[in-house]
C-alpha cells in the first residue's frame, strides 16, 4: 500500500500549474509573422507511373494534411503506420503514366494555410534513394545504367556510386541541385574501379565518358566546400548514350529573369539555325527580316556574324534569349551600317545592345535594404533598331562571358522583328524596407490570416514599345478571398495586387489565375503574371545569397487557425466619391486583435493617383482613425481608382494559442485518468489484505498490473505537462516586424463643375 500512495503523492507533486503568460520582448526582433514553409521532400522525385512514400520537413509545418502539386497528374495520400494512424508528415503519393516530365511544385496545407513550394520531378527513368552511407568505396551504390539516385550529401563527406559499362560505351552523368532547390554545389568524378579519378566536373555541369575499358566505374559527389546536410539533397542520373546522341540535363526550376521569356504567341515554325563559320565580316551569315535565328555561344570567344539589307526609316525590335534559357550567358550585340569607300568596307555603329533593365530599383544586397530583393531583368536582350540609311547592315552576337567558356550548350535564340507591343508580368510577397535595413529574404506563400490583406508587388517588361496602363486580377480564389489590382499605371513599371481573406473566411486552398490587361492597338491583350518566391528564407543576407525562382502556379489559401493581428478599413464598402480638386475624408476602423509596441502606425498609400499622399498616423491602440486626401495637392484627374493605406507596425505576436489549450486540456485529462488509476489500484491493494489464501496470488498479480498502469499514467501526466510548457514558452508574446495593409479602398474623382 506504501508504494502505491507513494506514486499518487509524487504524482500530484511532479504536476505543476502552467504560469499565465505574460508580454515580453523577444530577445531580436523577428521580421514577417510566421509563415508555413515546406524545405524538403525525400525523394525530391519519381518515375511516371509509380507510387512511393515521401516524408516531408520543413518550418510551421503544424497539423499538416493536403500536400498537393502544381499538376494533377500527381497526387498524395497521407501515409497510414501498422496501427491506422496516419505517420507524421509522410506521404504515399502516386503519378500518373501521362504526366509530363519536369519540375512541378509540391506544397502541404498546414494550421496557417498553404506552405511555400518546393521543386518536385517527373521523369520516365528508374529511380532509387540513398537509404544508408555510403561515403567509402567499400560502401558505394550501385546504380543501373538508365537511373536517377535521390541522396543527400554529408557534410565533409563524399558519397560514392558503382556502374558498369562495356568498352567504348558512352555514358553521361548528370547531378541536379540548385536546379532543384538545392543548397549543394556539387563536384562530380568519375574514377576507375580502384578510385583513381578519371574526369571531373566542378562547375554544375555534366560528365560526358566514353568507358575506356568493359568493367566497373565508380562515381564520387561532393560539395564544393564539402557542405552538407539535409539541405544539400540532389538527384544523380546515370544514362547510356548513342556517339552523337544530344542528351539533355536534367530539369531545372527557372530564374526569376525567365517570366518575361517567350513572346506570346512564339512557334518553332520559321525558325533556322545559326550557320559556321561566321565569326568575320567576311563570312557573315547572309539573312532576311524578319528572322528567328537559333545558335550557341561556341566555341570560347564565339562571334556570331549576320548580314542583312534595310531601308532607310525602317525599325526593328530585336530580341534575344540566352540567360532566360537557364544559360551563363550575357548576350551582347552591335549593329553597324556597310558601306564601300574605294575599295574598304566603312563601318558605321547603328546601336549596341544589352541588357533588360530591371522594372524597378533592386537592392544593392540582394535584399530589402534598399530595394526589393528581386530582380526581373536579365543580361539577354530586348531592344530598338533604326535604320538612318539604306544599305547592307551587320549585327554581330556575342557573350560577355564567352572568352574562356567552352559549352556547346551555351545557346541562345535571336528574333528580329516589326514592332509586336506587349508585356509580361511578374509578381512576389512585398518586403519592407526598414529605416534599420531588413536582411530578410524571405520567401511569402500566399497564405492568409482571416481578415488580412496580404500585398504583392507587381513589375512589367514593356516590350516593343508598348508604354499603355495595365488592369490586374486575379480569379479561382478561395471562398472569402477577394483581390483588387492596383494597376501599373501608363508609362510604369510596378504595380500592387491586394489579396484579402474576410474574418469569416473558412479554411481553403485553391490554384488562382493571376493576370493582367491591357488594350494594344485597340484590342484587349490579357497576359498570366508569373509569381516569384525564394528558394530558402534568409534572415540575414549578409551571411547568406538569396535565391529567389519563379513557381509554376499560384497557391492560394486562407487559415481561420489565427485572425490578423490588426484590421483596417474604412467604415463603409462603397465606392468613396469626391470632386477633383477637393479633399476627401475616409473613416477607418481598427480591428485590434493584438497587443503592439508604439502608439502609432504610420500610413502610407498605394495607388496610382495617390501614391504622394503624406504619410500620416494612425493610433494602434484606438477603434478609429481618418485619412484625409487633398486632390488639390495631388492633382488626380478624374476617373476610377482603387487604394490601400500600408506601414510597418511590431505586433506582440503569440504562436499557437490553440495549442496551449488543447495541452491543457489534455494534461488535465491524463491528470483524471492517473488519478482514477491511483484509486482503482488502492482499492485492489485493500483487497488483497482480506483476500483468502487461494485468491491471494489473483489478487497480488492485479495490484502489480494496477501499479504499472498507474506509472504509465504518472508518465503520460509528465509527456502532457512537457508539451504544455513548451506550447506555453512557443506562445510567449514575441515582437514581429509585420506589413500591415487596409483593405482595398474605391474612389470616384468627379470632374469639377465648370464655373458659370
Amino acid at each position: 500500500m506504501n508504494s502505491i500512495l507513494q506514486l499518487r503523492f509524487s504524482l500530484v507533486l511532479a504536476v505543476s500549474i502552467a504560469t499565465c503568460l505574460a508580454s515580453s520582448m523577444a530577445v531580436a526582433q523577428s521580421v514577417c509573422l510566421p509563415a508555413p514553409r515546406l524545405l524538403t521532400t525525400m525523394p525530391m522525385g519519381g518515375q511516371v507511373g509509380t507510387s512511393f512514400d515521401v516524408k516531408i520537413t520543413g518550418q510551421h509545418l503544424e497539423n499538416a494534411d493536403e500536400l498537393s502539386f502544381s499538376h494533377p497528374g500527381i497526387i498524395a495520400k497521407k501515409k497510414l503506420g501498422t496501427d491506422g494512424k496516419p505517420v507524421a508528415n509522410t506521404y504515399v503519393v502516386s503519378i500518373a503514366k501521362d504526366c509530363p516530365s519536369g519540375v512541378h511544385e509540391a506544397r502541404v496545407m498546414t494550421r496557417l494555410g498553404v506552405s511555400t513550394t518546393r521543386a518536385f520531378n517527373v521523369g520516365t527513368l528508374a529511380e532509387v534513394t540513398q537509404t544508408k552511407p555510403n561515403t567509402t568505396l567499400e560502401t558505394a551504390l550501385k546504380l543501373d545504367l538508365n537511373s536517377i539516385c535521390n541522396a543527400v550529401m554529408t557534410r565533409q563527406k563524399i558519397d560514392h556510386y558503382t556502374f558498369v559499362a562495356k568498352k567504348g560505351q558512352r555514358v553521361v552523368v548528370d547531378c541536379a541541385s540548385k536546379g532543384i532547390d538545392s543548397k549543394l554545389k556539387p563536384v562530380l568524378i568519375i574514377a576507375d574501379e580502384q578510385g583513381m579519378d578519371l574526369l571531373v566536373e566542378r562547375r554544375g555541369g555534366a560528365l560526358d565518358f566514353t568507358a575506356p575499358e568493359t568493367g566497373k566505374y565508380v562515381i564520387k559527389v561532393h560539395g564544393l566546400t564539402y557542405d552538407g546536410g539535409p539541405y544539400y539533397f540532389y538527384r544523380i542520373a546515370v544514362r547510356s548514350a548513342a556517339e552523337k546522341e544530344i542528351v539533355p540535363r536534367l530539369p531545372s526550376i527557372q530564374t526569376v529573369s525567365a517570366f518575361s521569356w517567350p513572346p506570346a504567341g512564339l512557334t518553332d515554325e520559321l525558325i533556322r539555325p545559326e550557320v559556321e563559320p561566321n565569326n568575320q565580316h567576311a563570312q557573315a551569315q547572309k539573312i532576311t527580316l524578319p528572322c528567328d535565328i537559333t545558335g550557341s555561344f561556341f566555341p570560347a570567344a564565339d562571334v556570331d556574324t549576320f548580314e542583312f539589307t534595310a531601308k532607310k526609316g525602317d525599325v526593328w525590335w530585336v530580341e534575344v534569349a540566352s540567360e532566360r534559357l537557364g544559360r551563363p550567358t550575357d548576350p551582347s550585340i552591335v549593329v553597324q551600317h556597310v558601306s564601300v569607300e574605294g575599295k574598304k568596307e566603312k563601318l558605321t555603329d547603328v546601336v549596341e545592345l544589352s541588357d533588360i533593365p530591371s522594372p524597378v530599383k533592386i537592392s544593392s544586397n540582394g535584399y530589402s535594404y534598399d530595394g526589393p530583393p528581386y530582380n526581373a531583368g536579365s543580361s539577354d536582350i530586348i531592344g530598338k533598331v533604326e535604320i538612318k540609311e539604306d544599305g547592307i547592315h551587320r549585327l554581330q552576337l556575342r557573350d560577355l562571358f564567352g572568352g574562356t567558356r567552352n559549352d556547346p550548350l551555351n545557346i541562345y535564340r535571336l528574333i528580329i522583328r516589326k514592332a509586336a507591343p506587349d508585356f509580361a508580368l511578374v509578381g512576389w510577397g512585398l518586403h519592407m524596407n526598414l529605416r534599420n535595413g531588413d536582411r530578410n529574404a524571405l520567401s511569402k506563400p500566399i497564405a492568409l490570416r482571416a481578415g488580412a490583406t496580404m500585398p504583392i508587388e507587381v513589375v512589367v517588361v514593356r516590350r516593343d514599345g508598348f508604354d499603355g496602363e495595365i488592369d490586374l486580377y486575379m480569379e479561382n480564389l478561395p471562398q472569402g478571398v477577394t483581390a483588387a489590382g492596383l494597376k501599373i499605371p501608363k508609362g510604369k513599371s510596378r504595380g500592387i495586387m491586394l489579396v484579402t481573406a474576410s474574418e469569416n473566411a473558412p479554411r481553403g486552398l485553391t490554384s488562382a489565375s493571376f493576370l493582367g490587361q491591357a488594350t494594344i492597338n485597340g484590342k484587349t491583350v490579357t497576359r498570366p503574371c508569373r509569381m516569384a518566391s525564394m528558394q530558402w528564407p534568409v534572415k540575414n543576407a549578409w551571411s547568406e545569397v538569396p535565391s529567389p525562382r519563379l513557381l509554376a502556379d499560384v497557391p492560394v489559401s486562407v487559415s481561420n487557425s489565427e485572425l490578423a493581428t490588426i484590421t483596417i478599413a474604412p467604415t463603409e464598402d462603397k465606392v468613396w466619391e469626391v470632386t477633383a480638386g477637393e479633399k476627401l475624408t475616409i473613416p477607418l476602423t481598427h480591428i485590434r486583435r493584438s497587443e503592439f509596441s508604439g502608439a502609432n502606425i504610420t500610413l502610407k498609400t498605394f495607388g496610382a493617383g495617390f501614391e504622394r499622399v503624406p504619410a500620416f498616423d494612425a493610433p494602434l491602440k484606438a477603434e478609429s482613425s481618418e485619412a484625409v486626401l487633398d486632390l488639390a495637392k495631388l492633382k488626380t484627374p478624374p476617373g476610377e481608382y482603387q487604394i490601400a493605406f500600408y506601414g510597418y507596425a511590431v505586433a506582440k505576436y503569440q504562436e499557437n494559442l490553440e495549442a496551449v489549450a488543447s495541452a491543457k486540456s489534455e494534461l488535465e485529462r491524463a491528470k483524471i485518468e492517473a488519478e482514477a488509476l491511483s484509486l482503482e489500484a488502492e482499492k485492489l491493494v485493500l483487497n488483497s489484505k482480506t483476500a483468502s489464501q487461494v485468491e491471494k496470488a489473483n489478487a497480488e498479480k492485479a495490484v502489480k498490473a494496477a501499479s504499472e498502469k498507474v506509472k504509465s499514467a504518472q508518465a503520460a501526466v509528465k509527456t502532457a505537462d512537457k508539451l504544455l510548457k513548451a506550447a506555453t514558452a512557443r506562445a510567449k508574446p514575441k515582437d514581429i516586424v509585420d506589413i500591415i495593409v487596409s483593405k482595398p479602398i474605391q474612389i470616384r474623382v468627379n470632374p469639377a463643375k465648370k464655373a458659370k
